[in-house]
Protein backbone atom coordinates (compact mmCIF):
# COMPACT_ATOMS: atom_id res chain seq x y z
CA UNK A 1 0.00 0.00 0.00
CA UNK A 2 1.34 3.40 -1.00
CA UNK A 3 2.04 5.62 2.00
CA UNK A 4 3.60 9.06 2.35
CA UNK A 5 6.68 8.96 4.57
CA UNK A 6 8.73 11.81 5.96
CA UNK A 7 12.45 11.51 6.48
CA UNK A 8 15.56 13.42 7.39
CA UNK A 9 19.27 13.25 7.89
CA UNK A 10 20.59 12.90 11.46
CA UNK A 11 20.80 16.64 12.21
CA UNK A 12 17.49 17.43 10.47
CA UNK A 13 18.91 19.92 7.97
CA UNK A 14 17.82 17.74 5.02
CA UNK A 15 14.16 16.77 5.03
CA UNK A 16 12.37 14.64 2.47
CA UNK A 17 8.93 13.26 1.73
CA UNK A 18 8.23 10.24 -0.47
CA UNK A 19 5.30 8.07 -1.47
CA UNK A 20 6.51 4.49 -0.96
CA UNK A 21 4.93 1.05 -0.97
CA UNK A 22 7.33 -0.87 1.26
CA UNK A 23 5.54 -4.12 0.43
CA UNK A 24 7.01 -3.76 -3.08
CA UNK A 25 10.45 -4.22 -1.58
CA UNK A 26 13.76 -2.59 -0.86
CA UNK A 27 17.32 -3.19 -2.06
CA UNK A 28 20.60 -4.15 -0.52
CA UNK A 29 23.58 -3.77 -2.81
CA UNK A 30 27.16 -4.98 -2.46
CA UNK A 31 28.78 -2.14 -4.45
CA UNK A 32 31.52 -0.24 -2.66
CA UNK A 33 29.48 2.81 -1.67
CA UNK A 34 26.33 0.96 -0.55
CA UNK A 35 28.43 -1.46 1.49
CA UNK A 36 30.50 1.24 3.16
CA UNK A 37 27.53 3.51 3.94
CA UNK A 38 25.05 0.68 4.72
CA UNK A 39 22.60 2.27 2.28
CA UNK A 40 19.19 0.47 2.30
CA UNK A 41 16.97 2.09 -0.33
CA UNK A 42 13.41 1.84 -1.48
CA UNK A 43 13.17 2.83 -5.15
CA UNK A 44 10.90 5.80 -5.81
CA UNK A 45 9.83 7.44 -9.07
CA UNK A 46 10.68 11.16 -9.39
CA UNK A 47 7.03 12.24 -9.08
CA UNK A 48 6.82 10.43 -5.72
CA UNK A 49 9.85 12.16 -4.15
CA UNK A 50 10.03 15.63 -2.63
CA UNK A 51 13.01 17.41 -1.10
CA UNK A 52 11.37 19.60 1.54
CA UNK A 53 14.41 21.33 3.02
CA UNK A 54 18.18 21.37 2.96
CA UNK A 55 19.12 21.48 -0.71
CA UNK A 56 21.93 23.90 0.15
CA UNK A 57 23.12 21.51 2.88
CA UNK A 58 23.70 18.64 0.44
CA UNK A 59 26.99 17.66 -1.07
CA UNK A 60 27.16 15.36 -4.07
CA UNK A 61 29.54 12.51 -4.68
CA UNK A 62 30.00 10.96 -8.12
CA UNK A 63 32.26 8.02 -8.95
CA UNK A 64 32.80 5.27 -11.50
CA UNK A 65 30.27 5.92 -14.32
CA UNK A 66 29.19 9.21 -12.69
CA UNK A 67 25.65 8.16 -13.58
CA UNK A 68 24.35 7.99 -10.01
CA UNK A 69 24.22 10.99 -7.70
CA UNK A 70 25.07 10.22 -4.08
CA UNK A 71 23.91 13.05 -1.81
CA UNK A 72 25.11 13.57 1.77
CA UNK A 73 24.28 16.19 4.37
CA UNK A 74 27.27 18.53 4.78
CA UNK A 75 26.62 18.83 8.52
CA UNK A 76 26.09 15.25 9.71
CA UNK A 77 27.20 13.15 6.72
CA UNK A 78 24.01 11.10 6.46
CA UNK A 79 22.90 9.88 3.05
CA UNK A 80 19.10 10.03 3.15
CA UNK A 81 18.61 9.62 -0.61
CA UNK A 82 20.33 9.29 -3.95
CA UNK A 83 19.38 9.79 -7.57
CA UNK A 84 20.12 7.20 -10.21
CA UNK A 85 19.60 6.51 -13.86
CA UNK A 86 18.68 2.96 -14.79
CA UNK A 87 18.85 1.83 -18.42
CA UNK A 88 15.70 -0.20 -17.77
CA UNK A 89 13.64 2.15 -15.62
CA UNK A 90 15.02 5.63 -16.22
CA UNK A 91 15.50 8.24 -13.52
CA UNK A 92 14.85 6.94 -9.98
CA UNK A 93 15.37 8.04 -6.41
CA UNK A 94 16.74 5.68 -3.79
CA UNK A 95 15.30 6.67 -0.41
CA UNK A 96 17.22 5.31 2.56
CA UNK A 97 14.45 3.61 4.57
CA UNK A 98 16.46 3.98 7.78
CA UNK A 99 16.11 7.76 7.39
CA UNK A 100 12.30 7.63 7.38
CA UNK A 101 11.21 9.28 10.62
CA UNK A 102 7.68 7.89 10.63
CA UNK A 103 8.31 4.30 9.50
CA UNK A 104 7.58 1.63 12.10
CA UNK A 105 9.92 -1.18 13.05
CA UNK A 106 7.26 -3.63 11.83
CA UNK A 107 7.16 -1.93 8.42
CA UNK A 108 10.95 -2.26 8.09
CA UNK A 109 11.01 -5.86 9.29
CA UNK A 110 8.27 -6.81 6.82
CA UNK A 111 9.70 -4.93 3.82
CA UNK A 112 11.03 -7.51 1.35
CA UNK A 113 14.72 -7.16 0.49
CA UNK A 114 16.16 -7.86 -2.95
CA UNK A 115 19.92 -8.31 -2.93
CA UNK A 116 21.77 -7.03 -6.01
CA UNK A 117 25.34 -7.56 -7.16
CA UNK A 118 26.22 -3.95 -7.93
CA UNK A 119 29.91 -4.64 -7.36
CA UNK A 120 29.90 -6.68 -10.59
CA UNK A 121 27.22 -4.61 -12.41
CA UNK A 122 24.93 -7.65 -12.21
CA UNK A 123 21.70 -5.93 -11.16
CA UNK A 124 19.48 -8.94 -11.86
CA UNK A 125 21.21 -11.46 -9.62
CA UNK A 126 22.14 -11.48 -5.97
CA UNK A 127 25.78 -11.64 -4.91
CA UNK A 128 27.08 -14.98 -3.70
CA UNK A 129 27.23 -13.71 -0.09
CA UNK A 130 24.62 -11.39 1.45
CA UNK A 131 24.91 -11.91 5.21
CA UNK A 132 27.11 -8.82 5.62
CA UNK A 133 24.68 -6.58 3.76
Amino acid sequence: MLKTYHGSCHCGAVRIEADIDLSQGTLRCNCSICTKTRFWPAIVKPESFRLLAGESELTEYLFNTKNNHHFFCKRCGVRSFGLGNSPEFGRLYGVNVTCLDDVSTDELVNAPITYVDGRNDNWHSPPVETRHL
